[in-house]
């Protein structure tokens, strides 16, 4: 089996910043077409706007995606361009610290709706439209026709009250991982999940600037004794969006340096 995913074509949503560009930039490197999704338009442009007008391997997608009518676009502007999609990473991801005796200020709501039913949304209508172009190409009962990657966080297993909302959010996003991952399999989708801790996301540079005690406190609870950068997590990425995944479905691979193992960090930033 092969890790090539030359030729493929990818959306890859909350990607004008961190670990979700990170991801874009390198299916990229690695030959897909990718349309770089985000509600920030700005800084896509910034990241991306040339590269997206040159009518290359990239296209940008600014929008709202926890909207439908946003979504329904998102894979319209995709299949303008490329043709078709194969591949869905769901990078769209917020954090927030919970005040947990604070119904107004717990973030679940906001986290339920940004992290989980965006993610569900999109995977839900994605999905139809692999299923369609595989029943236009006529491909042979058995074949895979799609791939599905979810970000998920090891804070669905480990306990911090003040992330109450984030572990909310990612321990649904291993369970819906799993759900559409049986749902699918018979139409030829895989669907997996990527569960991450101690990686350099966006918000985790944000908390170490605020807080640069966090660093020593997360590196020194991380067997393997620092912070990935976020090109490591989008080689797991590429294996799962693979054919040397071929017989991957409904997994949720962490990605941690072992701090799942150990996890006495008290931090509460991701």
């Amino acid at each position: 089996m092969s890790f090539s995913i030359s030729g493929k074509t990818a959306i890859v949503t909350g990607s004008a910043t961190g670990i979700g560009l990170a991801i874009a930039r390198h299916l990229v490197d690695k030959g897909a077409n990718v349309m770089f999704a985000d509600v920030d338009e700005e800084r896509l442009e910034a990241e991306i706007g040339e590269e997206a007008r040159a009518e290359g391997p990239i296209r940008m997608f600014a929008g709202d995606l926890t909207e439908k009518l946003t979504i329904a676009n998102l894979l319209s502007a995709t299949i303008d361009a490329f043709d078709r999609v194969d591949i869905l990473v769901n990078a769209n991801r917020r954090t927030c610290v919970s005040e947990i005796l604070n119904p107004d200020a717990d973030g679940v709501e906001e986290l339920w709706r940004h992290n989980v039913l965006s993610a569900l949304r999109i995977s839900q209508m994605t999905a139809k439209r692999m299923i369609q172009h595989a029943q236009r190409a006529e491909v042979e009962p058995g074949t895979m026709v799609g791939s599905i990657i979810n970000l998920s966080s090891t804070t669905a297993q480990a306990t911090r009250p003040e992330l109450l909302a984030y572990s909310i959010a990612a321990a649904a996003m291993d369970q819906m991982t799993r759900s559409l991952a049986v749902a699918l399999a018979p139409k030829g989708i895989r669907v997996n999940a990527v569960a991450f801790g101690s990686v350099m996301s966006a918000s985790l540079q944000t908390a170490l600037k605020e807080n640069p005690g966090f660093r020593d406190e997360i590196t020194d609870a991380t067997p393997l004794g620092r912070i990935a950068a976020p090109a490591e997590l989008a080689e797991a990425v590429q294996f799962l969006a693979s054919d040397a995944a071929g017989f991957v479905t409904g997994q949720v691979l962490t990605v941690d340096g072992g701090r799942g193992l150990l996890d006495a960090v008290s931090a509460p930033a991701h």
